[in-house]
């Protein structure tokens, strides 16, 4: 029996909700979850469909990319979950999809708008669109360096990744991540639905503009603020 069971059932109940959620479409995405003590995580393995998959499947990889344990071959995307759980330290469960209005906006290369208190729900900024990758990353190590793509975009907007867990990779489509696999995949869900919202807004209303600042700080503190009054508390 694999020592790793118990990260397997994590990464293929986080795999599992994405169809049943609408967030992937025959094999488009991939999660992930992390044992921090053990610096191994486990992810889909590549291009098997969701149907077919079994909690043995998962394929357990250390912070490398390599193999630690499992007969299928990884996800494509596994060294830009490496990169991300190396770098950052606190994660511990990673999506990513391609799902119609995220993606749409990311092959937009367009940041997704706060226009309104959904939004400012979960963040009080933009969902920030990285700059497309430049042509020596694409052609190197690709993967890896998305991961970096990331990174970096986070780093050179100032935003913390502990409080913005979701991205759009420019031309590509998001990632998200969270404290849990479960964190991952409910925000890869609102990042979709906040996406789709905006998509809309921008229909009905062109010219509309950004959410008023009073808005966003009421409806975020609410939620996540030091004296939050969102939810039965613990």
């Amino acid at each position: 029996m694999s020592n790793y069971r118990t990260l397997k059932e994590e990464a293929y109940q986080a795999n599992m909700q994405l169809p049943e959620l609408g967030l992937v479409l025959f094999t488009f995405g991939n999660a992930s979850a992390v044992d921090r003590k053990r610096e191994v995580f486990a992810i889909k393995p590549s291009g098997v469909p969701y149907a077919d998959l079994k909690v043995e499947d998962m394929v357990i990889c250390d912070f490398e990319a390599k193999i630690i344990e499992g007969t299928l071959r990884p996800s494509s995307d596994t060294k830009t979950h490496a990169v991300l759980y190396k770098e950052w330290g606190t994660i511990g469960g990673i999506v990513h999809t391609h799902s119609t209005y995220g993606t749409a906006w990311a092959q937009a290369l367009s940041d997704i708008p706060i226009f309104g208190t959904t939004h400012a729900d979960h963040l009080v900024s933009d969902i920030p669109c990285t700059v497309p990758m430049k042509d020596e990353y694409i052609q190197g190590d690709y993967e890896h360096m998305t991961g970096y793509q990331i990174v970096d975009c986070l780093k050179e907007r100032d935003l913390d990744y502990n409080e913005m867990e979701m991205i759009l990779v420019g031309s590509h489509a998001p990632f998200t991540w969270g404290a849990t696999a479960a964190k991952a995949v409910y925000n890869s869900a609102v990042c979709e639905e906040i996406a789709k919202m905006a998509y809309l807004t921008l229909q009905i209303n062109p010219d509309i503009g950004p959410l008023k600042e009073a808005l966003k700080k009421k409806h975020f503190e609410r939620k996540h603020g030091k004296d939050s009054y969102y939810g039965q508390g613990n």
